[in-house]
């Protein structure tokens, strides 16, 4: 089953946010919480919010071996800009783009490790006969 959180609107560039999104990716949920947990960013205090409501989330609806859970999905997106323009010499004006981000952390159990099937033993083709080249012709 898969758990998910979401921060929208978050209040920073998905730029700055999007490496911590990357580390975590495909690891175990106790793993990546620490990663982040010792990161010194804010964009890594955004994700471990979202990825410990995911964990909150799970535990919620009943999963109930949380070192178990792994980071399916870490996505990062743009969000809105607010547009604001800067007044500047001689008349001209500058753009102020505050940009915006969605922080979407999904977590699933990790797939039960099923036996694969036997491998099927191909016997090889009868062989063809022994065929002799014709000689070369000498010119």
């Amino acid at each position: 089953m898969e758990y998910k959180a979401s921060h929208r609107y978050a209040d920073m560039s998905a730029r700055k946010v999007r490496p911590f999104a990357a580390l975590i990716r495909g690891k175990s949920a106790d793993e990546a919480l620490q990663l982040l947990r010792f990161a010194p960013n804010r964009g890594a205090r955004l994700v471990e919010a979202v990825l410990k409501s995911a964990m909150g989330n799970a535990e919620d609806r009943g999963e109930r071996d949380a070192e178990d859970l792994t980071v399916s999905e870490a996505r990062i997106d743009d969000g809105p800009m607010f547009k604001r323009i800067m007044p500047r010499a001689r008349g001209t004006a500058y753009p102020i783009l505050r940009r915006i981000c969605h922080i979407h952390v999904a977590i699933a159990a990790e797939p039960e490790e099923t036996t694969p099937p036997a491998p099927v033993v191909v016997t090889p083709a009868v062989a063809a006969p022994n065929v002799t080249p014709a000689p070369a012709v000498q010119a």
